[in-house]
């Protein structure tokens, strides 16, 4: 057995997610040399090189890699202890990553304030991403759970919906469309789209939607986030498929409007995801029912929307 020590195995850790001993020593409170000598032990022990360099920029070895599977393992281990020991002693605190994809950032950090104003011990971080690099985070336990619009396939994940999640067409009030009612999907096909990059949860709806209408994707731009469909929508470049959460803002400046197509708007749900094999922590568990609590009461944050 390796008489290898588990800061040596958090400093492995960090510096192998961020791939830089700088970031891993601003995340761990550290001096860069002390992160460095950390490493330097670890790879003495192991017998094995953990990194390589490549000119400015470092890569984790086969042994590195093998390495960052069961120190996350090991290290998961150790919180879940911590949390159990929590628990036990009955102290509703901790440590929370979540991960959401970019459109549920638009609600979240009010969720979030109410979440840490009754529970001001938790500490939490919240990483916003695009839907494959949520996923990533899930599958390499970076994140405790993940707020999402489609949850991954297979059966390593579990999820939970908490609230409704309308997509609505959008267009600039100038546009030819903004005023007609009952529009139908063949006539949005001569139209240009902006559509989310490919693998986005909402880029798959938009393909999903055009095929069951024996349609063609129409001609459209791929853009990486929604502040720039929305912005791209009002200069009157196309119009684009969007979350309602993320345009209220703009709805009551009228900035941008809703076109009224028939079968629209598509009813979605957010997702509470997280792993099957973690054992979730007591501030994991808190959050997960703050949610669920709040959209079974009183439309607390956003109404569950009727159209």
């Amino acid at each position: 057995m390796f008489p290898i020590s588990l800061r040596q195995l958090q400093v492995f850790e960090s510096v192998a997610r961020h791939l830089s001993h700088s970031r891993a020593a601003t995340e761990l409170y550290l001096s860069q040399p002390a992160v460095s000598m950390q490493i330097k032990q670890a790879e003495t022990i192991v017998g094995l090189p953990l990194f390589e360099q490549q000119g400015k920029k470092i890569f984790l070895t086969e042994a590195g890699r093998e390495m960052l599977h069961y120190s996350r393992s090991v290290l998961q281990l150790v919180n879940e202890m911590e949390s159990v020991f929590d628990e036990l002693k009955g102290l509703a605190r901790g440590h929370l990553n979540i991960s959401v994809v970019s459109t549920a950032n638009y609600f979240m950090p009010q969720l979030l304030a109410k979440f840490i104003q009754t529970h001001p011990k938790i500490q939490v971080t919240l990483s916003v991403a695009n839907r494959d690099a949520v996923i990533k985070q899930l599958t390499d336990n970076i994140a405790d759970l993940a707020i999402m619009g489609q949850p991954p396939d297979g059966t390593e994940m579990r999820a939970d919906a908490f609230m409704l999640n309308p997509l609505v067409v959008i267009a600039s009030p100038a546009h030819q469309l903004a005023q007609i009612k009952n529009i139908q999907p063949r006539q949005l096909v001569k139209e240009t789209f902006l559509l989310r990059e490919q693998g986005s949860g909402t880029r798959g709806v938009v393909e999903r939607f055009f095929l069951k209408h024996n349609l063609g994707l129409p001609v459209h731009m791929e853009m990486d986030t929604n502040e720039a469909i929305k912005q791209s929508v009002q200069a009157g470049i196309g119009i684009g498929i969007i979350s309602q959460h993320s345009i209220e803002l703009e709805l009551e400046t009228k900035r941008l409007v809703v076109l009224d197509v028939d079968h629209f708007p598509i009813i979605r749900h957010w997702h509470i995801v997280h792993r099957k094999d973690k054992r979730s922590s007591i501030a994991a568990q808190e959050f997960e029912r703050f949610l669920l609590d709040a959209s079974q009461k009183s439309q607390l944050f956003f109404p569950l929307m009727s159209f």
